[in-house]
């Protein structure tokens, strides 16, 4: 089956399964090498990049239709997922312009909706756990640094941007550390962490006194060894306490 009669087959069944004018888009990041990634499908024989996301089937909840997209994309389940916002504007994009851009055939243009509002979801995920996957419209599905992204589909920068300031504001009251670092870390690399999100360097002195005096982490009897310096601790969260501390509101530290 030709790309074009793949296209015709999906819009087809989103046209007959789905809540048309309502969508989702997925901003799923991960950590690593000290930098805060998100995850961006290349479009089918373009250059365009764009969010993972999708339409809402009928018979299926929001939150169902958010976590089946992450699962097709990452391979994982059971993912810390969290709607984040609603971008309801009401142009939010140049369809026409981004339907070339697309190449999708105009064809399509006289039965769908001029206006999609869709729900916004951010996950966080181990990056080392991610086995990234694409579906039949793209030709990649890659980690691309906060910083550097690339020209971006529709209003899809400006998701990455709101996700980018929520999980910023909620970095004190949702598992963020919890969900982003692999099993077994240091502290040095857990500071990397909370630089990467909130865009500026912390004090080291400071930050392992604050983090240490919470009683969220548990320290190994292990060391990270190979560096060019002294092996420091390795350490896990203990997530009954970080819990308990999100519940209480004793998580704030920065």
């Amino acid at each position: 089956m030709t790309f074009a009669e793949q296209l015709t087959t999906y819009f087809q069944t989103v046209a007959e399964e789905c809540i048309l004018g309502l969508s989702l888009d997925c901003v799923i990041f991960g950590f690593h090498d000290t930098r805060l990634k998100v995850l961006l499908l290349r479009w089918k024989d373009t250059n365009e990049w764009c969010l993972p996301g999708g339409f809402i089937y009928k018979e299926e909840s929001v939150d169902t239709a958010a976590e089946r997209v992450l699962r097709e994309r990452t391979g994982l389940d059971q993912i810390y997922l969290q709607q984040f916002h609603l971008f309801g504007e009401a142009v939010r994009y140049d369809w026409q312009d981004t339907w070339q851009r697309q190449q999708i055939p105009f064809s399509f243009g006289s039965r769908w909706p001029k206006r999609t509002i869709s729900a916004g979801y951010y996950a966080l995920v181990d990056y080392t756990k991610v086995t990234s996957t694409t579906d039949f419209m793209s030709d990649e599905c890659n980690w691309w640094d906060v910083s550097e992204l690339p020209s971006m589909l529709y209003d899809h920068r400006n998701i990455v941007d709101v996700a980018l300031k929520t999980i910023r504001l909620q970095l004190n009251w949702q598992p963020i550390g919890l969900n982003l670092m692999p099993e077994k870390f240091t502290i040095p690399e857990l500071q990397r962490l909370y630089e990467a999100v909130l865009g500026r360097t912390l004090d080291a002195r400071n930050f392992h006194k604050k983090i240490t005096g919470l009683n969220i982490l548990k320290r190994l009897d292990e060391r990270r060894t190979g560096g060019a310096h002294k092996s420091p601790y390795l350490y896990q969260f203990d997530e009954e306490n970080y819990q308990k501390a999100l519940i209480n509101g004793s998580l704030i530290f920065i």
